[in-house]
């Protein structure tokens, strides 16, 4: 069965290495296969390791009358070996056809090859970063496959980034060369500077294919592999590593058709497991260095919390408050702290915004507060044993006006569960405000100010001296007004956040406690839910006649304690 043809334009592969680049070793094996005709069944040939050194090895046998000799070459390539070509060899041998430095160091060095016996490589060679042919490559190369094509202006720029990389020049420090910032860039200055400059180096492997004993030939040079490493570590060869898919073959047209193959391998020594372990307890090392060092610029002053506390901040803004029937409106709020729950001596539970006038928005009236306060509490739990439901604290609030003879009216009373995830909240909260029967009270309410209030605020949501089972609130009128936005970030911080997995199943810490959270949240949601049912039913039974209204049944509460 006939080998797989793949030509050498096929894709190129991308790696990523942490290793120096000069561990590289690449191993190539160049095969003739067959003169003018259709192309043979082919065998499998494992390429033949070469000496010590440079790793070639080359194999000529003759074929029949009238055919070129069956040829074969290997060579194990470092990364920027330079091996010299023929044309080279006679290029450079005489010292009158060297003009820059890099030609006279070829000079020498094929000089030091001929004192040696010459050169071992006859169709495999290189071109390395520095040489000629890299550049004239590079900047001859093509964006598409169109015969006709014209490099555009950033195909140039794109061509010309390693070769403005070697040619740079040192800056002197002294003074400052161009401006940091160009806060009005011109077309001109765009049309420069719109060019990624990112180191790279390249490398050539290269075959002459020319005519048997007559080597040297540029036309019949032909580039096997491209090999380009950047500052990142990214080394990109094209084409790929042969792998499954058989070796590469060149087709060469002419006179006499003739077929070349050739395999390209990856033969960088791989590391030893000493090695290897050696270098994880280097990165070890430099890990706990750079861990050690962040932990220096945090210092000392960051705030831990004791075993089994949860601390938990609120940033929260007092947004606005809407719907309300008078106007100069201001809100008076206070936190209410349940059992296990306690503050800083310098903390304020309570606070005041200032007094805003409304804005019309829409259909209705919004005063616009944007009141900072911070709230910080913590949670400690004494008895490990107790096994109750977890009281959040609450925010209490009150919304006020103010009139021209500075007399205030309640405007309407709620409260409000702090989150119990952290994160950013945004509540609304409906207010209520008790009434009483009759005119008498409205007019007073509207000529003197003045209306009825609550000695405990707390009443808006369970007293905090209630101590029974059931509470009744038969008889107690109130009237649905406007609402309150807060918007609440909250940060909570607890030791056991810091415990693993595997210890969270063990330990009782104080998130495994407060378990009951989730239900907590149902349970209040329940209750809120409840709250607005009952003021929409005491709302449609203030609409209704007074003839209409039977005896209604008493509102029972129930203690979660």
């Amino acid at each position: 069965m006939a080998a797989p043809l793949w030509s050498a334009e096929a894709g190129g592969g991308v790696y990523r290495s942490r290793d120096p680049v000069r561990n590289l070793r690449l191993r190539v094996h160049i095969q003739r296969v067959s003169a003018a005709g259709p192309v043979p069944p082919q065998a499998a040939l494992s390429p033949s390791g070469g000496p010590e050194g440079l790793g070639l090895s080359a194999r000529t046998g003759h074929g029949a009358a009238g055919r070129p000799p069956a040829e074969e070459e290997s060579a194990e390539l470092g990364w920027q070996q330079k091996l010299f070509s023929q044309f080279e060899v006679d290029l450079y041998r005489h010292e009158s056809a060297c003009q820059t430095p890099l030609d006279r160091q070829y000079h020498e060095e094929i000089l030091k090859l001929d004192r040696a016996g010459g050169r071992k490589n006859r169709r495999i060679f290189t071109y390395t970063d520095h040489d000629r042919f890299t550049n004239m490559e590079e900047h001859g190369q093509k964006v598409t496959d169109s015969d006709c094509e014209v490099p555009s202006y950033l195909a140039e720029r794109m061509a010309n980034v390693r070769r403005r990389r070697q040619d740079r020049k040192p800056l002197d420090g002294s003074s400052l060369k161009s401006k940091i910032i160009t806060w009005e860039p011109s077309e001109e200055f765009i049309k420069n500077n719109h060019v990624i400059n990112t180191p790279v180096q390249t490398m050539y492997i290269m075959a002459d294919l020319g005519p048997y004993g007559k080597l040297g030939q540029k036309e019949y040079e032909h580039v096997l592999c491209t090999v380009k490493v950047d500052g990142n570590g990214v080394i990109t060869v094209k084409p790929d590593f042969t792998g499954t898919k058989g070796a590469y073959w060149i087709e060469l047209g002419g006179q006499k058709r003739e077929l070349w193959k050739y395999t390209i391998e990856n033969a960088s020594v791989q590391v030893q497991r000493e090695e290897e372990e050696r270098e994880q307890r280097v990165f070890r090392d430099l890990y706990s260095r750079h861990r050690e060092y962040l932990s220096s610029l945090v210092g000392s002053e960051f705030e831990t919390t004791l075993p089994g506390t949860l601390r938990l901040l609120v940033n929260g803004e007092v947004v606005s408050a809407q719907g309300y029937e008078y106007d100069n409106l201001y809100v008076h709020f206070f936190l209410e702290l349940p059992k296990h729950w306690s503050s800083p001596a310098f903390q304020q539970l309570s606070g005041v915004t200032q007094t805003c006038a409304t804005k019309t928005v829409g259909w209705d009236n919004v005063a616009h507060f944007c009141y900072p306060f911070t709230l910080e509490m913590f949670f400690t739990q004494e008895d490990k044993s107790e096994e109750c439901l977890l009281h959040w604290p609450v925010l209490y609030f009150e919304v006020l006006s103010l009139d021209f003879w500075q007399r205030y009216r309640v405007e309407g009373y709620g409260s409000v569960v702090l989150p119990t995830s952290p994160g950013l909240h945004v509540l609304t909260i409906p207010t209520w405000r008790p009434v009483e029967l009759g005119t008498v009270a409205e007019m007073r309410r509207f000529f003197i100010g003045g209306s009825p209030e609550l000695e405990d605020v707390t009443y808006a949501r369970i007293p905090t001296t209630f101590k029974g089972k059931h509470l009744s609130r038969f008889g107690f009128r109130t009237k649905t007004t406007g609402n309150v936005t807060f918007r609440l970030y909250c940060l909570q911080q607890s030791k056991a956040f810091l415990e693993t997995n595997a210890l969270r199943h063990r330990m009782q810490s104080v998130l495994d406690r407060l378990g009951g959270l989730s239900q907590q949240s149902s349970v209040y949601n329940v209750l809120e839910a409840f709250h607005r049912a009952r003021r929409r039913m005491q709302e449609a039974r203030e609409s209704l006649p007074q003839d209409l209204i039977s005896t209604s049944a008493s509102s029972v509460w129930k203690n979660p304690d």
